[in-house]
């Protein structure tokens, strides 16, 4: 049976943020993620999640000025200090949080570089962060988003992202699969897991159109969560959707699949 961790970036909107931990714990969630940590001191977060007997599951790292447009930095010649200097701050959040994975976003491509300008300063970083992860026995996550809802998204494929990963080569890099932003993009979600399931370490869902809970749209989840038993996926899934009726009657898909 899958292992769902409530997303609170997206899920209970009706609460203040630090409200959502106790909301998703009285839901019956045992593990949480968001997209970013930093506005809230670390501390803080920390004894939310022991509060509510929760698991911080994910994060991602700094994204650079999301509020002046950056989706992630990863692949922005120009801002490798910026980058690492993210890095550092992550790394002390996933201390204190307990936090085993981190994304990281590869971000918009800036324009004026070469591809493979972008790609090599991506697999640096990449290599960069996995390298000071390890050190703190966590492990980086890249994650394909597509490029539909964010023109220019320089890793718009989880296919594309594979080949950065392997490229990159580092033994604690994995995928993130979200399932949505693959539907996107090219469909075939059955056979993109089984092509990289030896390195997908988290998977996120929402439905398609309109980014929804499951059974919203057209994906068939069912088929989807008996597959994943199947090939023996273990890891998280996250819910990274945006609730069409309010979080809590939104959940009601999720009964079937509770032990």
């Amino acid at each position: 049976m899958p292992r769902f961790c409530a997303n609170l970036t997206m899920l209970y909107g009706e609460f203040d943020f630090l409200d959502r931990f106790q909301a998703a714990a009285e839901d019956g969630f045992r593990g949480v993620e968001y997209l970013f940590p930093y506005a809230y001191p670390a501390e803080q977060l920390a004894e939310r999640l022991a509060r509510h007997d929760l698991v911080q599951v994910l994060f991602n790292l700094p994204p650079g000025d999301w509020d002046a447009g950056d989706r992630g930095i990863a692949c922005h010649p120009q801002r490798r200090a910026e980058f690492a200097e993210g890095l550092e701050r992550a790394v002390a959040y996933a201390r204190t949080l307990g936090c085993k994975q981190l994304n990281c976003l590869a971000g918009i491509a800036p324009e004026g570089w070469s591809r493979l300008r972008l790609e090599t300063t991506l697999i640096d970083n990449l290599r960069l962060a996995a390298d000071r992860l390890a050190e703190v026995g966590a492990v980086l996550l890249l994650e394909a988003v597509n490029s539909r809802d964010i023109s220019g998204f320089f890793v718009d494929t989880l296919d594309y992202a594979a080949e950065i990963v392997a490229a990159a080569d580092r033994p604690n890099l994995f995928l993130q699969y979200d399932l949505y932003h693959q539907q996107v993009m090219r469909g075939d979600l059955a056979g993109t897991f089984r092509r990289h399931k030896d390195r997908i370490r988290h998977i996120q869902i929402a439905d398609h159109p309109g980014r929804h809970e499951p059974g919203s749209g057209e994906i068939h989840w069912s088929f989807l969560f008996e597959l994943l038993d199947r090939e023996g996926y273990l890891g998280w899934i996250g819910l990274e959707y945006r609730p069409a009726r309010g979080t809590r009657v939104g959940l009601s898909w999720l009964e079937a699949y509770r032990a």
